[in-house]
């Protein structure tokens, strides 16, 4: 890719929302998920390259605070079937406590062998609509791209 673009990029966004809009967050979609973009396979591997030449670019997780690198990538978007795309660069550390009204889906990239975001590796993770939790990434440093569905998600005060 080189140097991949928004563009670029929320048409890869695009080819995974496609196939899940309007499905329940659950552990179905989980499973497929990882059945139909696995961690080893070209299309889940084109994201990673994807977000590490981002990140380098410097338009991807361009913000700091408390340790974690961050930013909100696509807006809730039709582009992207009314999700929104946020990428988050954690090393071994505990993030802001926060609840998803409509749920959430993980994508979990490793930077480290053995990085893990809420105790799941390298994958997909999938939380429904009303989870709360302190994001949590353990082992190492990860890239984690999340999905919410209407971009909706809910700072603890």
């Amino acid at each position: 890719m080189g140097n991949i673009t928004i563009e670029e990029f929320t048409d890869l966004m695009a080819g995974i929302t496609s196939r899940i809009a309007g499905r329940p967050l659950d552990d179905q979609l989980q499973a497929r998920l990882n059945a139909e973009f696995p961690a080893g396979g070209a299309e889940f591997g084109r994201i990673v390259q994807a977000c590490q030449e981002a990140i380098a670019a410097g338009w991807m997780c361009d913000r700091e605070a408390g340790g974690i690198k961050f930013g909100r990538v696509i807006k809730p978007c039709e582009a992207i079937h009314g999700f929104s795309v946020d990428v988050v660069v954690m090393d071994s550390i505990k993030g802001p406590h926060h609840r998803h009204p409509n749920g959430e889906i993980d994508m979990i990239m490793p930077l480290d062998a053995g990085a893990q975001f809420d105790g799941v590796g390298q994958g997909w993770l999938v939380y429904p609509a009303g989870h709360a939790h302190h994001p949590t990434v353990s082992g190492g440093k990860a890239i984690v791209l999340y999905l919410l569905p209407g971009g909706a998600i809910e700072f603890t005060k």
